[in-house]
């Protein structure tokens, strides 16, 4: 779990579009988030429960776990079915597969969650436990990547000539699958994949913003996205009304990204000052803190001695309570009780695949 690429399959989306991003972060450290060991933690319970429902040799990692919950369980219960679905009698099914794409980009290679090979296919279905970003199957480079591993591993052993590719997000609504012919990946792997990795491997290519930019380690003091952002500095001071419908569209079209790149440049200026970096104009101080038991457990005996409950008391949520009744008792017994409101109205862009709603001011009570 610990051995990676450096030019990974993970970060492809970011290196294919920005080749010089590769060598610009490397003079930063690579730090790890809770959210990515909590990501860990999910794949090491799929892996088991994948390999348990298929017989294979396993061992529980529950209590090695530092982020299970209930909610995890259930995910990874979805993730665990979904797999099965594509399993048939006459698959050939990897687990946690390492596999090399070496031969298109230099040293690379990335470990499949699922490979599956049937009847004349072969599906990637890769596990996403995430939640605050949606991804898609769709051109996904890093399934591609995946794939093409699984071309260099398995092309001459079986007869394939199409690769499925599965994003399995179980906390967010729905799956995404991407399907695409051996011979288009290959194209693809030729002409985009491999030009882009010499470059990123050199240091070369032109320096180019988006999206990708969410994980780039040197995306704090990235002259380029600090360019792109600043484009907006026009607009300053102009109120709202005064813009031109274009100039809106424009605002609108950037002020994601302008916000995630000056909360990326305050977190890292916060940790250049507590290394020492002095900020003119600027100090650092401490912030609001919450007063917090430090032994729950001789807190509630302490209240208990006085004859009274310290517990809260409160109905379990939806997901541990499907996981209690189980899924088709949950749907007699409840169902009758259960409604989705209406989500907030969000300007969103057209890419977006959620169907639009009215507009109207009076279907969302909102005061205009």
């Amino acid at each position: 779990m610990g051995e990676h690429a450096v030019l990974s399959a993970s970060a492809s989306h970011r290196w294919i579009h920005c080749p010089p991003s590769v060598k610009l972060g490397e003079t930063f450290p690579d730090t790890k988030s809770e959210y990515s060991a909590e990501g860990t933690d999910a794949h090491a319970l799929a892996e088991h429960k994948v390999k348990k429902l298929l017989k294979q040799k396993t061992r529980d990692p529950r209590k090695k776990l530092k982020f299970l919950t209930e909610e995890m369980e259930v995910a990874t219960d979805a993730y665990a079915g979904y797999v099965l679905e594509f399993v048939s009698d006459n698959a050939d099914v990897l687990i946690e597969q390492k596999l090399d794409f070496s031969d298109y980009v230099a040293g690379g290679f990335g470990t499949g969650d699922a490979v599956i090979i049937s009847d004349g296919t072969m599906h990637i279905i890769d596990l996403k436990y995430g939640k605050g970003v949606p991804v898609k199957a769709d051109n996904n480079s890093q399934l591609m990547c995946y794939a093409l591993g699984g071309i260099q591993m398995f092309g001459c052993l079986y007869d394939f000539d199409t690769v499925s590719l599965h994003i399995f997000q179980p906390r967010l609504p729905d799956e995404s699958v991407f399907t695409i012919s051996v011979a288009e990946l290959l194209s693809w792997a030729e002409n985009t994949l491999k030009p882009a990795a010499v470059l990123a491997a050199e240091g070369g290519g032109e320096f180019s913003c988006g999206e990708w930019c969410r994980f780039c380690r040197a995306k704090a003091v990235c002259r380029k996205r600090a360019e792109e952002n600043m484009k907006l500095a026009r607009y300053d001071f102009i109120p709202p009304a005064s813009l031109e419908d274009t100039d809106i569209e424009a605002v609108l079209s950037r002020a994601d990204d302008l916000v995630a790149w000056a909360a990326d440049v305050k977190e890292y200026a916060l940790k250049q000052a507590l290394s020492g970096k002095a900020w003119n104009g600027f100090k650092v101080v401490e912030g609001r803190s919450v007063r917090r038991y430090t032994d729950e457990e001789a807190v509630a005996k302490a209240v208990q001695a006085e004859k009274l409950d310290p517990y809260e008391h409160k109905l379990l949520g939806i997901t541990a309570m499907t996981k209690l009744l189980g899924r088709t008792r949950f749907d007699e017994l409840l169902g009758q009780f259960i409604e989705k409101p209406q989500g907030k109205p969000a300007l969103v862009p057209l890419s977006d695949k959620r169907p639009p709603m009215n507009s109207a001011a009076e279907d969302f009570d909102i005061p205009f």
